[in-house]
């Protein structure tokens, strides 16, 4: 949110002076890079390197950081383009601590969370993967498993849902790091995975998966998920390994009902320790209470705002939405895809567009380019396949390399990326000596 005069008090030492100041709302603390969350399973990154506190972000800067939700939003900008654009305030946001604040300028970047009441159960008993919290869920459980499982012949089983990009990245960072103690099952109602994918990241994918105990479930559906009748008696942690003993829920297991969604395939029962879903997702912007019709926001079938080329919600041209919270098609009327390269560029025209209307400029249609697509498959693995050299793939160490350098690029404030940089040089460097180690003692062992 922005306003272009002052503030006045918001509380003991939260006076403002500027003309001009930001406001950013956000209900997590942490700022959280989430194309990179999957290697916070494969034990590569630390949290704090993709998942920075907003207050430290923001230290050198003017920008007031409030960790709140909001609860409704006013417009006061309906008029329409034929209205006054001058007004005093373009509206309020009521929060749920029970703040209200007063905006000129608003930009709408919500975001969006995994939607789970697609089939029975998957509310229940599955668990997505898309926030910083999901991740730690996710991470307990494996290591709750890992733990229960230490020194027995049973094998982990994961069912991971979805075989687009984030579960196909899913499937290779668990398979990675369970090995031999473990296999990953990823079911997918096409009949391939990633199928928007350029063919060079989909071969580049298979291909992982196939040397590691991933088995591909394709052509069939969820049909429902549903608690085990019994819990193993035979499995039980083992008390001098564990210090913190599980529950009995953390022991569970689940059983998925597959329904084939092509001719020839018959329907399969499968039994899993873990199930982890990445299909389908709605925005957040309908959680927010609607303000008095018609002047709400425009929102399509799916609850996203509709916004005009400028990236302006239409009718409200004090406001701006980007990412998932909105929606936007190309010149050839294709709806852009919810990924974060659309964002991340989406971020920087309303930023531009944001100033350009606050001084009354021309504001600039955005237009997206696409400069290829990345996928993680694994510590030491990826597939990157960019737009500048048609056919060329990117893969292994070397795709792995240029993917960890085009996410620094995009990390947050230069300082963060300096701290990062120097970490990953410095886990880079320890690997490397570690692996030259393991050789020497190899050689020396065998002579």
């Amino acid at each position: 949110m922005v306003r272009s005069e002052k503030l006045g008090s918001l509380g003991p030492d939260r006076t403002v002076h500027s003309p001009i100041y930001v406001l950013l709302v956000d209900q997590s603390e942490r700022f959280v890079f989430k194309p990179m969350l999957y290697e916070l399973l494969s034990g590569e990154v630390d949290e704090w390197e993709i998942a920075p506190r907003f207050t430290d972000l923001l230290a050198s800067t003017s920008v007031l950081f409030f960790q709140d939700k909001v609860k409704s939003l006013h417009p006061c900008d309906h008029l329409g383009w034929n209205g006054p654009s001058s007004s005093t305030c373009g509206g309020t946001i009521h929060l749920e601590s029970g703040l209200l604040i007063e905006y000129d300028w608003l930009v709408l970047a919500l975001g969006a969370e995994t939607k789970l009441d697609l089939v029975p159960g998957a509310a229940e008993f599955a668990l997505p993967f898309s926030t910083l919290e999901d991740a730690r869920r996710v991470d307990y459980k494996l290591k709750t498993l890992e733990r229960r499982n230490f020194g027995k012949n049973s094998l982990i089983r994961v069912a991971v849902v979805g075989c687009g990009y984030s579960g196909v990245e899913l499937a290779a960072t668990i398979s990675e790091r369970l090995q031999d103690k473990g296999t990953v099952q990823a079911i997918n109602v096409e009949k391939t995975i990633c199928p928007l994918a350029p063919p060079g990241n989909r071969e580049a994918a298979l291909k992982v998966l196939s040397t590691r105990k991933v088995q591909l479930l394709l052509g069939y559906l969820v049909r429902s998920i549903r608690r085990a009748g019994n819990v193993e008696s035979s499995v039980k942690p083992v008390e001098s390994v564990v210090k913190e003993i599980p529950t009995e829920s953390d022991l569970e297991k689940y059983i998925l009902e597959l329904q084939p969604a092509e001719r020839g395939l018959k329907s399969q029962i499968l039994e899993s320790d873990l199930v982890l879903w990445t299909v389908g997702s709605k925005p957040l912007l309908p959680q927010v209470e609607p303000c008095d019709w018609p002047h709400g926001l425009p929102l399509n079938a799916r609850g996203q705002a509709e916004t005009d080329e400028t990236l302006r919600v239409k009718g409200h041209p004090r406001i701006f939405a980007l990412g998932d919270s909105s929606t936007l098609r190309d010149s050839n009327g294709r709806a852009l895809p919810a990924t974060a390269q659309v964002a991340f560029q989406q971020a920087d025209f309303a930023g531009w567009n944001l100033w350009a209307a606050i001084n009354d400029r021309p504001l600039l249609p955005f237009r997206f380019q696409n400069l290829g697509e990345m996928m993680t498959l694994g510590r030491n693995d990826a597939a990157l396949s960019p737009t500048f050299v048609e056919g060329l793939t990117i893969e292994g160490p070397i795709g792995h390399t240029a993917r960890k350098i085009a996410y620094l690029i995009r990390l947050p404030t230069d300082e963060h990326r300096f701290k990062v940089g120097i970490s990953w040089l410095a886990k880079t460097a320890i690997d490397s000596i570690a692996s030259v180690q393991s050789t020497l003692s190899k050689v020396l062992s065998s002579q």
